[in-house]
């Protein structure tokens, strides 16, 4: 008898598969439990390690991190955090990143009653300049597919109009470079 040799996954745009890290893994399911001040600590190690070997990560993790301590009652860490991550993207030029996802914050902000924080993120949000050309996102196609609403690789949360789009049905995790397929 023949035996038949393993199916290998289909790497779009012949990218490699990307390596999830479980401390990654791990950080969302803590976020997932609502362990929000293990889960801060996890991304906040993530990030900093991003830094140095995946720059364009980097930005995606200090938010979460920013989140993790505000559901943490941390706000002034959270703060920092979210300051970090929009100025590092500003920096790398992701400005159509940077726009929805400070906008993002800023409305989880309003949200949890903090409005004064709200305030400086959108003063952060409004200091860049609007017509300067998006970085690394690449145009979302017209009819945007309904994407799992969390990455299968890291299990991050997925939004549509923050990932960049690999082709019209596939769009990369922010923050672990899994490719992401339509429902």
């Amino acid at each position: 008898m023949f035996r038949r040799r393993p199916l290998r996954a289909i790497r779009p745009m012949g990218r490699p598969m990307p390596v999830v890290p479980p401390a990654l893994q791990r950080a969302n399911a803590l976020m997932a439990e609502g362990n929000y001040k293990v889960a801060a600590e996890e991304f906040e190690f993530l990030a900093r390690g991003a830094e140095v070997r995946f720059p364009k990560r980097a930005p995606q993790l200090y938010i979460q991190a920013g989140k993790a301590r505000i559901l943490n009652n941390q706000v002034e860490a959270g703060m920092a955090h979210f300051k970090h991550g929009l100025s590092m993207m500003a920096a790398a030029g992701q400005l159509q990143i940077l726009q929805r996802a400070g906008s993002r914050i800023v409305a989880e902000l309003n949200e949890r009653g903090l409005v004064k924080e709200a305030e400086q993120i959108r003063g952060i949000l409004q200091s860049v300049p609007q017509g300067a050309p998006g970085g690394m996102v690449a145009a979302p196609p017209a009819k945007k597919p309904a994407l799992p609403t969390h990455c299968p690789g890291c299990g991050g949360p997925v939004r549509p109009d923050e990932v960049e789009w690999l082709d019209d049905i596939t769009a990369e995790c922010i923050y672990c470079g899994s490719p992401v397929r339509s429902e």
